[in-house]
């Protein structure tokens, strides 16, 4: 499990090794790269196979979601698509929020 210290460490960075991305989530890199596959994670780099560290909280979302739902390889692809989504419609709500909150121009 990672500290205060690795979560201000990954904020900082914008991409992080498969490696990486599978030690803070808790998974291998074959679980990774299966994800991959799936179709729940997308590499910005397949050639270094490389991550935004944006997906860290996703996927150790979904890691322990995982683990708690005893989930197979494919439901946990999909709780990751779930998650991805609920994340998009959120942003999109705290935008029209503020957008409906914003004074009205004239």
């Amino acid at each position: 499990m990672t500290t205060e210290r690795d979560d201000l460490w990954l904020h900082a960075r914008q991409e992080i090794s498969i490696v990486e991305l599978a030690d803070c989530a808790g998974l291998s890199e074959a679980e990774v790269r299966e994800l991959v596959e799936f179709g729940a994670l997308s590499p910005s780099d397949i050639t270094r196979w490389t991550f935004s560290s944006t997906c860290v909280a996703r996927v150790r979302s979904a890691a322990r979601l995982r683990q708690d739902l005893e989930l197979d390889t494919a439901a946990f692809a999909l709780v990751m698509r779930f998650l991805e989504r609920i994340d998009e419609l959120e942003q999109r709500l705290r935008h029209l929020s503020a957008e409906r909150q914003a004074p009205q121009r004239r």
